[in-house]
C-alpha cells in the first residue's frame, strides 16, 4: 500500500482522507487487476478452456469487488447523513462477503438491530483488525457487550499462530506517538471511531485467541 508518511500521530482532516482513499485503492487493486487480466486473455481468442478460465476469473473477480466496495462504502464511508443508523443484519451481510475468503469464517453472536452508524463503522473496522491477528486463517466471533443504543462489541481471533501486532495495539492507544501513514490509518481510523462513541479500543491475547474488546 502506498501512501505519504504523516509527520506526526495526529494527520489534519485533509491528509486523513487522503490515507483513507489509498486504504480503499489497495483493496480493490487486486481484484480489479484479475478483472482486467481476465479480459486480456480473452481478448486474444484463447483455446476454449482457456476462455472457460478467464470467464471464472472475471466472474469471481467481479464478485470480489462488489463485496469490497460494499464493504468500505459501510466502514469508511459516509454510509448516510448525520445522525443515520445502520441495521447490523446488513453489516453482517457486507462483513461475511468481505472477511469470509474461505480462511477465515465468522460466528456473528450479534441481534439484528439499528445502532448508530458509527458503532457500526467501529464494529467492521475492528473486524478488519481482528483478521489480522489470524494470517493463516481462523474464526472470528463477534459477541454484544450490553445492548440496546449503548452496545459496544468483543471480537475474539481464534486460528493457528494467532498473534497481536503490537503496532495495532500502539495506533489503539490515545497515548500513540506513532506516525500514522496508508499502513497504518485503519486502526488510527478505528480509534477515532471509539472516541466518537465515547469508547476505547483493546487488543490483547487471551491464551491461544485474541480478543478485540470495545469498552
Amino acid at each position: 500500500m502506498s501512501g505519504t508518511s504523516s509527520p506526526g500521530p495526529a494527520p489534519d482532516t485533509l491528509e486523513l482522507a487522503a490515507l483513507l482513499c489509498s486504504r480503499v485503492c489497495h483493496d480493490l487493486i487486486s481484484p480489479v487487476g484479475a478483472i482486467v487480466n481476465g479480459l486480456e486473455v480473452l481478448d486474444d481468442n484463447p483455446k476454449p478452456e482457456d476462455r472457460d478460465f478467464a470467464l471464472d476469473l472475471i466472474r469471481k473477480s467481479a464478485k470480489t469487488a462488489s463485496a469490497r466496495l460494499q464493504f468500505c462504502r459501510l466502514a469508511f464511508g459516509a454510509a448516510g447523513s448525520s445522525g443515520a443508523q445502520i441495521d447490523l443484519g446488513d453489516a453482517q451481510t457486507m462483513a461475511r462477503g468481505h472477511i469470509e475468503d474461505g480462511k477465515v469464517t465468522m460466528t456473528w453472536n450479534l441481534p439484528r438491530l439499528l445502532l448508530p452508524k458509527n458503532r457500526v463503522k467501529l464494529l467492521l473496522n475492528m473486524l478488519i483488525i481482528a483478521q489480522q491477528t489470524i494470517p493463516r486463517g481462523g474464526t472470528l466471533t463477534i459477541d454484544p457487550i450490553g445492548e440496546g443504543e449503548t452496545m459496544s462489541f468483543r471480537v475474539t481471533s481464534t486460528g493457528l499462530n494467532a498473534r497481536v501486532p503490537q503496532n495495532i495495539v500502539d495506533l489503539l492507544s490515545a497515548n500513540s506517538t506513532a506516525g500514522v501513514d496508508a499502513h497504518a490509518v485503519q486502526p488510527y481510523y478505528t480509534r477515532l471511531l471509539a472516541q466518537a462513541c465515547g469508547l476505547s479500543v483493546t487488543l490483547a491475547p487471551d491464551g491461544e485467541k485474541v480478543v478485540i474488546t470495545a469498552s
